[in-house]
């Protein structure tokens, strides 16, 4: 195995890059600017590479200190957590990482529930686009979406889910939403990040072509959502993740749940041999139970599209 380079000097490379600064990681870590400084160099020369660039305004990341502070910054937070989780005599803890608008709009409301199942599990919950990485330890199971196009790991889809057309009543009132075509005259609303676009959807319930310019764009389907409830626009989101927002009438299908997408986009990954512990063992039972259980929030909607 490769030398790896001392903790302390990773340390010091992670506060810089989040702080921009030497003088501020330093404070952070409780040393001088100077110290802080040597770590850096002493780092650079063992990897050979130059981490950061140095001017009158600062530093910044260098390219190639991008791409390491990609790879070991999980590893980082990892190792604090398992120290921290050790020092306080934590034993039985379970690190989930999952896509952010699942996390937020239908992983947590439901979290309590895990919690009273399972006091004795330290459940350590984080969220992002970018996917955990199970060499460095970053997870014991992550929820993905997307395409599942991931060898060596286990994947378990979650449940099925329509994507489809929502906004709010009162932009479906004022625009007198009823046919398919109308969509071509208002404001839609586009998530980046979806594997279902608007092409996907005009294609399927359309002979028309989806529009190449949209109101606005987001990179999460909880911005999405909560543009649509505040008039921007029509949203093609998922009725799972609009679950709260469908259930409280700030949101409505605009042609009902005939015009919809099904897909299974969501699901728990993770290697073979985490199956063997026991908190993912009782994670995974506790997600596909809830899983099951979801049901679609259809609330009043107006009469289908012609």
């Amino acid at each position: 195995m490769a030398a790896v380079p001392p903790v302390a000097n990773l340390l010091a490379f992670e506060a810089v890059a989040r702080r921009r600064s030497f003088a501020l990681a330093a404070a952070e870590l409780h040393l001088t600017a100077s110290a802080v400084s040597h770590q850096i160099t002493k780092l650079e020369a063992q990897l050979g590479v130059r981490l950061f660039e140095r001017s009158a305004h600062g530093v910044r990341l260098s390219q190639a200190g991008e791409l390491y502070l990609a790879r070991v910054a999980g590893a980082l937070t990892a190792l604090v957590a398992a120290t921290e989780d050790l020092k306080q005599g934590v034993g039985n803890s379970l690190y989930v990482h999952s896509a952010p608008s699942l996390a937020s709009l239908w992983l947590m409301p439901r979290l309590r529930g895990f919690a009273q199942a399972h006091p004795d599990i330290s459940l350590n919950l984080s969220a992002a686009h970018t996917h955990s990485d199970f060499g460095l330890g970053q997870a014991d199971v992550d929820i993905r979406y997307g395409v599942p196009q991931w060898p060596d790991l286990e994947v378990e889809p979650l449940f099925e889910e329509p994507v489809l057309p929502l906004a709010s009543p009162a932009f479906i009132r004022e625009h007198r939403l009823k046919r398919v075509e109308q969509l071509l005259d208002v404001p839609l609303v586009q998530s980046n990040v979806s594997i279902v676009q608007w092409s996907d959807w005009f294609r399927a319930f359309s002979d028309k072509r989806a529009p190449e310019r949209f109101a606005v764009r987001f990179d999460r389907a909880q911005m999405s959502l909560d543009a649509a409830t505040q008039g921007l626009g029509v949203a093609l989101e998922s009725a799972i993740n609009a679950g709260g927002h469908l259930a409280d009438g700030k949101l409505r299908p605009v042609f009902g749940f005939d015009k919809a997408l099904k897909v299974k986009a969501h699901f728990a990954v993770y290697p073979a041999r985490h199956a063997r512990r026991p908190a993912v063992v009782a994670f995974l039972a506790w997600l596909h139970s809830e899983a099951s259980r979801t049901r679609i929030v259809r609330g009043p909607s107006p009469r289908s599209a012609r």
